[in-house]
């Protein structure tokens, strides 16, 4: 099985959710990786 962008996003997504239940103050440095991370990708720059 490989694993995808469609595949790991969802993942990430969740976990993400789960951290800042936990821990709050996450929440800026969560959601700026996410963005950044998604932004190379859309762009193709990661393959």
């Amino acid at each position: 099985m490989t694993v995808s962008v469609a595949h790991l996003q969802p993942i990430v997504s969740l976990l993400a959710g789960i951290l800042i239940l936990i821990m709050p103050q996450l929440l800026n440095y969560i959601v700026a990786i996410f963005l950044i991370v998604s932004g190379v990708l859309g762009l193709g720059l990661i393959h």
